[in-house]
């Protein structure tokens, strides 16, 4: 599933022969703008690779069933291996949303980890892992074009183990070591102005596209913010968060707990169309 799931598959037809692929099982994702799904089916059929929408009736008899931005229990049959591809380096952010909860906390380096999976989510073995340096602000379509090419790395190592038929040599998870990664959901993409200039544009940034984007309300309407600038703080009186203090080139300019945002992208959530030009001053987003 999602664009990793199709860069890796197609990295994988670009490197290797294609009859190592026995099917493609998809899945969709409601949550995000682009799924992937339907260029994952068409490079199936540019193949001639049999594929099935996780919701088909299917049976899988390879040796190994490689799993990417998978969110769902599969059910292992005659004795094969899973592999997991997981976006941390694991044992750190074993769980869910593990990209976006690394870019929240300001991660200095984001990794992805092929484990060899067991009964308990993300403590598998380790097969490899790579990691790579960011730089803040980054938004989470730019992270996962980086974590891509990691997963490239990942495809590249584990399709010539395969096809030489080697075994894989692990290693164990150090467990002092584990955090864990919560699943998010609509109630998480909340912005909370309390919060600090920097950490609400970081926050926009990591929860943005491909995903719905972080919201608010404006004048009692659901908006997206999609991006913004961060102010220098000035001396405010009284210092009622979400209100806009002035207009630069023509965008507001947000009170929050600390510093200030200039919001240059926001939609309506109802229509997608944007908020600007905004019509009077006196407004409060909540």
């Amino acid at each position: 599933m999602s664009e990793k799931g199709f860069r890796s598959i197609k990295y994988f037809l670009d490197n290797f022969n294609s009859n190592l692929i026995d099917c493609i099982v998809y899945g969709s994702d409601q949550n995000v703008l682009n799924d992937f799904t339907t260029d994952i089916i068409d490079l199936a059929k540019q193949h001639r690779i049999n594929y099935f929408s996780r919701k088909d009736k299917y049976e899988i008899k390879s040796k190994y069933i490689i799993a990417i931005s998978w969110k769902w229990l599969i059910k292992l049959e005659n004795e094969c291996i899973l592999i997991t591809i997981h976006d941390s380096l694991l044992p750190k952010y074993r769980g869910f949303a593990p990209l976006v909860n690394q870019l929240l906390n300001k991660e200095p380096y984001i990794g992805v980890t092929a484990i060899i999976s067991n009964d308990e989510y993300d403590k598998g073995d380790i097969i490899t892992q790579f990691s790579t340096k960011i730089e803040y602000p980054i938004k989470l379509e730019n992270a996962i074009t980086s974590v891509s090419l990691l997963y490239e790395k990942i495809i590249q190592f584990i399709g010539t183990e395969i096809s030489f038929n080697r075994k894989f040599i692990t290693t164990k998870q150090l467990e002092r070591d584990a955090t864990y990664s919560l699943w998010r959901d609509e109630f998480d993409y909340k912005i909370d102005w309390n919060s600090d200039s920097e950490y609400i544009l970081n926050f926009i940034y990591a929860v943005g596209y491909p995903y719905l984007g972080a919201y608010c309300f404006m004048d009692n309407q659901k908006i997206r913010i999609l991006d913004a600038e961060v102010f220098d703080d000035i001396k405010i009186m009284n210092r009622d968060i979400g209100k806009i203090i002035f207009f630069e080139e023509k965008f507001p300019v947000v009170v929050c707990g600390k510093g200030l945002l200039k919001i240059t992208i926001a939609n309506y959530e109802n229509n997608n169309e944007s908020i600007f030009p905004l019509n009077k001053f006196r407004i409060r987003f909540t």
